[in-house]
């Protein structure tokens, strides 16, 4: 008889990342507005080599920081972090403890640990259209139900639509297998839409009507990385209407710094749901480095991390006008459209009348023949659709490369644009 697994265990379709990652490496020469990757030549090499070397030359040679830290992080660092929050909230001192904070290997691992702690096999998360695929992908793995919530034509969620697919769970007795929200908050990946203030505020009210016990994943990995001014639109931890809701806000340190360093960190409201996430935490790991803790730690308590933030947010600022300008008049005159970002990564662009844009696409396939890779926009939706959309990420590519690339998907787009 053969041995029996569990279906978490169980073995999924390929990856959607692992795909894309097939499509490059057969392509060495492919030029790759897909990868969400930060910008290599702005990697702040000099910097960290300083601060490890101030590091390893304080207190005698403490080789302390090549030891194993703590499960939860370190205490210096989930300080800085918690009053980070406190002032891009505009929260006064001592609003959030540290004592909430936890630290991760990335906020991927974040996102990983919310969901199995959340959820059983067939439960349900509602999240946004289009929402980070990656997260699609765990749920996938969790056997998780990803469903849709209904959003407007600016990318906000509709609120009274939200609160009649409430009704209708409840109604279906469906409530009780939801237990989160989803939401990509500031400059989304791949949108680049920020929620309003009075969607936000709206999906506190339903959830607290709901009185159904519904957590809120908000995951502000891109909040830090606006080209101009900050959006000023408090979290879910600050705002009143969550009050009654578990939240869990997940960030990084690595794309707005080093994503080789892999550290993210959240923020969670519930006591009870952060202890079972750093039970399976250490498990997973023992604790995340802590010698890349102590090297971002050290960064932000010197300023060396804002100092560089400040140069990529104009770096990304320029490598977006680049693509946006490079893509424009040709583009838009075949009927495409997009938003200009105020921050983040990515460009969404839509094809006109409904042209198919995804993986198994003519389109696609032309593109890759022709040397830039995308990301499939269909990826990006709960349900697989629709197959208008592409995600062209601006981050990792030089201003040459990036105007390259526009050109190679213009090429395609003229000659298959309906």
């Amino acid at each position: 008889m053969p041995a029996k697994y569990s279906k978490i265990g169980s073995i999924q379709q390929e990856s959607d990342i692992a795909r894309l990652m097939a499509d490059a490496l057969e392509r060495p020469d492919i030029l790759n507005l897909a990868a969400g990757f930060t910008d290599n030549a702005s990697l702040p090499l000099n910097e960290v080599l300083s601060i490890a070397n101030d590091l390893a030359r304080e207190n005698g040679g403490d080789r302390s920081i090549l030891q194993y830290g703590t499960n939860q992080g370190r205490s210096g660092l989930r300080e800085i972090l918690s009053k980070r929050i406190e002032k891009a909230d505009l929260k006064p001192e001592e609003s959030y403890s540290a004592s909430n904070v936890f630290i991760a290997n990335g906020s991927q691992q974040i996102l990983y640990l919310a969901v199995q702690t959340l959820c059983n096999p067939g439960d349900i998360i509602l999240v946004e259209q289009p929402t980070y695929f990656v997260f699609l992908e765990v749920l996938r793995g969790l056997g998780v139900t990803p469903m849709p919530l209904p959003m407007m034509d600016d990318g906000d969620v509709d609120v009274d639509e939200l609160r009649m697919l409430l009704d209708k769970l409840k109604d279906s007795g469906e409530i009780e297998k939801v237990k989160a929200v989803y939401l990509v908050s500031y400059y989304a990946n791949p949108s680049g839409h920020s929620i309003s203030v009075n969607a936000k505020k709206g999906i506190g009210h339903v959830l607290n009507e709901a009185n159904a016990g519904i957590a809120v994943i908000e995951d502000a990995a891109y909040r830090e990385l606006h080209f101009q001014a900050p959006n000023e639109v408090s979290s879910c931890l600050a705002i009143e209407d969550y009050e009654n809701s578990p939240v869990l806000y997940t960030s990084t340190l690595t794309k707005p710094f080093a994503s080789g360093l892999k550290v993210g960190y959240g923020y969670c409201s519930d006591r009870d749901w952060l202890q079972r996430m750093l039970s399976i935490k250490g498990q997973q790991d023992f604790g995340t480095s802590n010698f890349n803790q102590a090297i971002l730690e050290r960064g932000l308590e010197d300023g060396i991390f804002d100092v560089h933030l400040l140069s990529l947010r104009k770096n990304y600022h320029l490598k977006m006008k680049c693509l946006h300008e490079a893509l424009g008049g040709e583009l838009g005159a075949l009927g495409w459209t997009w938003a200009e970002p105020d921050g983040g990564l990515y460009i969404w662009a839509r094809s006109p009348n409904g042209m198919d844009t995804g993986f198994d696409s003519n389109f696609h396939r032309d593109c890759i023949k022709n040397g830039v890779m995308y990301v499939p926009g269909d990826l990006c939706f709960s349900l697989g659709g629709p197959s208008d959309r592409v995600r062209l990420s601006f981050g990792v590519l030089d201003l040459d490369e990036i105007e390259e690339a526009a050109y190679r998907f213009l090429e395609v787009a003229k000659r298959i644009t309906l």
